[in-house]
């Protein structure tokens, strides 16, 4: 699907040159939906359209686009915002405002490009996460394929560098996200056992001594339906210690 855009730039010119850049795009492709000369029209124009994002320049006149930004934070399902502006001084704020990308005029097409697949990975991950909340399944992208793994199947997850590796009896997927996200929305089911990892309550089995390679001595848990022993941290000890003996 086409990522739907509203260009915001006081400029004339600069409006043309962006919408023909975004015209040039591929993978994935761009449709200039709507475009606006200042703050007041993007938002009465919002009030009407769904669009995927808003390239916006920051010096306008009146409400400049960083207010603009602000604004947008507000609506129930903000669009991705991405600054477009000659001027580098505003990249710390724009991006405290968790601007999606901050692009510098004259605008590269491949540049523009770059953004557009940012665009494109967060309305993804948007779906994806919309679709676990609905049905209790992890959504793994997978060799350009979405594959749903039920959190019942869970048995593990574990973070590897910018990854955590999700662990069911029969095989491992990899995620793009964090620990301490997939905590916050599904604690009810893992336990904490480490920094790095995360269990099902429901498949921990038994609490034992253990020598890690790289921990030292201390104590893993061992789950249902696999053989890898997790180490425990000796500050999560005492919470896992206690759902062993409950269970």
């Amino acid at each position: 699907m086409m990522i739907r855009v509203l260009v915001v730039d006081d400029e004339g010119l600069a409006r043309s040159r962006l919408k023909t850049l975004l015209g040039d795009c591929r993978e994935p492709q761009a449709h200039v939906l709507g475009e606006a000369a200042n703050a007041v029209q993007a938002m009465d124009f919002l009030q009407h359209h769904a669009v995927d994002a808003v390239l916006a320049d920051i010096h306008m006149p009146g409400a400049d686009g960083l207010m603009l930004a602000r604004a947008l934070r507000q609506l129930p399902h903000p669009p991705a915002v991405v600054f477009v502006t000659a001027f580098a001084e505003h990249a710390v704020q724009a991006f405290e405002l968790e601007a999606l990308d901050y692009l510098t005029k004259p605008v590269r097409l491949e540049r523009l490009q770059a953004a557009l697949q940012k665009i494109e990975r967060a309305r993804h991950q948007a779906a994806d996460a919309a679709t676990e909340a609905q049905e209790d399944v992890l959504v793994i992208q997978e060799r350009g394929r979405a594959e749903r793994v039920p959190l019942a199947q869970v048995l593990y997850l574990k973070a590897e560098l910018k990854y955590i590796t999700v662990r069911t009896a029969s095989r491992s997927y990899l995620l793009e996200t964090s620990l301490s996200e997939l905590e916050a929305r599904y604690g009810s089911r893992f336990i904490r056992i480490h920094r790095n990892a995360l269990v099902a309550r429901r498949a921990v089995r038994a609490l034992e001594k253990h020598l890690d390679p790289e921990e030292g001595e201390g104590w893993a848990v061992r789950l249902d339906g696999v053989e890898d022993a997790l180490f425990v941290s000796r500050r999560q000890l005492s919470a896992v210690r206690a759902l062993v003996s409950a269970v």
